[in-house]
This record gives structure tokens, C-alpha cells and sequence, in this order.
């Protein structure tokens, strides 16, 4: 008795002075750099610009790469959030983009959000700061740069959805809808071969640099990644693979129940519902996704994020709603990634091990508090007072 009220002491301790703190932190790692404003939509020299100014602000945890060019030339780039760890091992990766479909502004101004989000929180969220030590977060705010920049150009544009590549011949009509170019079931259901429709997927897989850029890249490390989250609009869905109606995804049961407490996460924010499924299962079916693929070469998690609205606005969010839109988005997103890492860096396996988190709070995981009361049965056997 006198050993586990002993053990119970120090449990209780530990849970009740190692609280996660709130994630809201402080605004010095973007704020101090240069004034952005994360309410309005921007254009993509503004996006460039601000990734430039993000990595100069905070180089012990922003890094950036390009890792393709579009049709037209431009570079696709990304932005690396990470922190070193102590053993100096290998580090497992989170993948996120915004941006494959150019209309869906919303998408990128997600991206944008979420880097500011830890950024300005990681120092005072000891959690967060436990994961950026075990994963790296790949972020691209904006796939398809050429067709973003072409919504921009006047009112006529604005609902572009599709890349800018040339039309084939015989066709006048530009762009590949890039989340149907992936090899995935590729032009098997949902998809068009008219060049002039909204949802052609292409002359064969990955015949858009875009798309390439992405599988080349990402197909490098699929290994190391843990989880695949690509933001679109509009609906308030959280998709899972598959897009076609005869193929389910292995750990399809996981998908749906991680799925789900994302969404609940989602709405505790500002009480919006998402909806949870497949494609078919919610939508419609469709082939040819970067979603699809990312689960076809093995990352066991993948998902498409369509924020808001349920069709008021569509692809036109006003800006008023950009801050809660993207307030519930990054929730869903962080409680999709704490899963992810949480199962992965699991109780006396890998570092970091003896901490975990139950109830949002930090403790001393089973096995750290099992091998602690061993350690001190032998002692007071032992005739050794504590």
C-alpha cells in the first residue's frame, strides 16, 4: 500500500504541473519580421515574398525548397517546418499543400495561416515543440502557381480551376485539372477527357509538371511520411481514399475514426460541421487525386481538407471569413497530425517516449512510471527510506 500511494503521489504530481499549454503563443516569430496581413487574400508575388520573409525570421525552424517548376516556369516551392533533436536521428515527415485547384483561395491562405500558427506558438506549446523535434512539415502554400496567377488577372479568370498547360491539338482549350492527373485507378471514373472540361485529366498520369513535381518529391521519401493533407474548397469535408467506389483503403476503419475527431475538433471552434467519407461515399467518385495516390505508395494517412462554405459562396469566401474558416481547419489539421505522431513516437520506443499526452495533458507515460515504482519497491525492500 505504502509503495502505490507513493507511485499514485508522483503520478498526480507530474499530471497537474505539466499542463499543455495553450496554442496561443506569442506573435514575435512573424510579427517582428514583417506586418502580414493573414485576413486578406494575396496574390502570388505577395506569397512568394512572405515565404522569403518567414525563412528569414526564423532559421532554427523554417527552411525552404523548390521542388518543380509549372508548365509556364515557375518554381513550386516549399516551406520545411522542424526542429533539431538531441539524438540527431532521422525524422519522420507530414506533408501538407494548398493550391492544386486556382480558384480555391481559401486553400493557400490556409497554408499561410497554419505556418504563422507554429511559428508564433511552438516556444510556449510544449507539444507542438515535441513534435516539430520528431517530424519535419513539408508545406507548399500554392501547386498550381500559373492557373493562381490567373484567377488574378480580372473578374473573367477568377474561377479558374485547371493548370495553364497548352490545349492539345485540335483543342483551344488550356489546363489539366491536376487532382485528376495522378496515378491513381488514372481515368478510370470522375474524370473527362475533353480538354475543355473542368475535370480533364491529361494526356496520361503525371503529364503535368505540377503533378510530377509533387510524385517525384514526395515518392523520394514516402517512407518517412507519416501523413498527406492536401487543403482544397469548397463543401466542409474531410475525404479519405478512396475516390473510386470498388477500392477501400486498408486501414480505411482508422481513416474514418481519425477523420471524425477532426472534425469535432473543427467544430468546437465555430461550430461548422464537416463531413467525414470517401469520395463516393459523400461526393462523387473520381480517380486521378493526389489523395488517392499519396495511400496507393504507402503513406498510411491520407486526406483532403474542403473548407468552407456548403455553397453560399463557393469558391468566393469573402475574406471576413478567411480567420474562422482557417481557425477550424488548423484545428482539424493539428488533431489529424498529434494522431499521426502520437502512434507513431509510442510509449518506450523511440525518444521522447517517457512523456505522452492524455486528457491534453503532458505525463509520465506507463512505462517510465512502471520502471519508477520497480525502481523504488527494491529500494524500500531494501529498507531505504524516500
Amino acid at each position: 500500500m505504502r509503495m502505490t500511494f507513493k507511485c499514485w503521489i508522483l503520478g498526480s504530481f507530474l499530471l497537474i504541473n505539466s499542463g499543455l499549454e495553450t496554442p496561443h503563443g506569442s506573435e514575435e516569430g512573424l510579427q517582428s519580421t514583417w506586418s502580414y496581413d493573414y485576413t486578406k487574400y494575396h496574390p502570388m508575388d505577395e506569397i512568394y515574398r512572405w515565404m522569403e520573409e518567414v525563412e528569414r525570421g526564423n532559421p532554427g525552424l523554417v527552411s525552404s525548397a523548390v521542388y518543380g517548376q509549372t508548365y509556364e516556369g515557375r518554381n513550386i516551392t516549399l516551406l520545411k517546418l522542424g526542429l533539431k533533436n538531441s539524438e540527431g536521428r532521422e525524422k519522420k515527415v507530414i506533408w501538407v499543400d494548398c493550391g492544386i485547384h486556382a480558384r480555391e483561395w481559401i486553400a493557400p491562405a490556409f497554408c499561410q495561416w497554419f505556418v504563422k500558427e507554429i511559428v508564433n506558438s511552438y516556444k510556449t506549446n510544449k507539444k507542438l515543440e515535441q513534435m516539430l523535434q520528431n517530424l519535419d512539415i513539408y508545406v507548399t502554400p500554392v501547386i498550381n502557381v500559373d492557373g493562381y496567377i490567373f484567377t488574378w488577372t480580372n473578374d473573367s479568370t477568377r474561377l479558374w480551376r485547371k493548370s495553364r498547360s497548352l490545349p492539345p491539338q485540335g483543342s483551344d482549350c488550356y489546363g489539366v485539372d491536376l487532382n485528376r492527373n495522378f496515378n491513381a485507378n488514372w481515368g478510370t471514373v470522375g474524370v473527362s477527357f475533353d480538354s475543355c472540361a473542368n475535370t480533364y485529366c491529361g494526356k496520361s498520369p503525371a503529364s503535368e509538371p505540377e503533378a510530377k513535381a509533387v510524385m517525384e518529391f514526395v515518392g523520394g521519401m514516402a517512407k518517412q511520411i507519416l501523413c498527406f493533407l492536401t487543403i482544397h474548397s469548397a463543401g466542409q469535408l474531410i475525404l479519405l481514399p478512396y475516390g473510386h467506389p470498388e477500392i477501400s483503403a486498408p486501414n480505411y476503419n482508422e481513416l474514418v475514426s481519425v477523420g471524425k475527431a477532426a472534425a469535432a475538433e473543427m467544430k468546437k471552434v465555430h461550430g461548422m460541421n464537416y463531413t467525414v467519407g470517401t469520395s463516393p461515399q459523400i461526393l462523387y467518385p473520381n480517380s486521378g487525386s493526389s489523395r488517392d495516390w499519396a495511400r496507393l505508395i504507402g503513406i498510411p494517412f491520407s486526406y483532403t481538407f474542403e473548407l468552407r462554405d456548403k455553397g453560399e459562396f463557393s469558391h468566393l469566401l469573402p475574406e471576413e471569413q478567411i480567420q474562422p474558416a482557417c481557425e477550424e481547419a488548423y484545428a482539424g489539421a493539428l488533431s489529424i497530425i498529434a494522431h499521426v505522431h502520437d502512434k507513431t513516437f509510442t510509449d518506450g520506443t523511440l525518444p521522447n517516449a517517457a512523456v505522452t499526452t492524455v486528457m491534453g495533458f503532458n505525463t509520465v507515460s506507463g512505462v517510465a512510471m512502471t520502471m519508477w515504482c520497480t525502481f523504488m519497491t527494491v529500494l524500500l525492500t531494501a529498507g531505504i527510506s524516500v
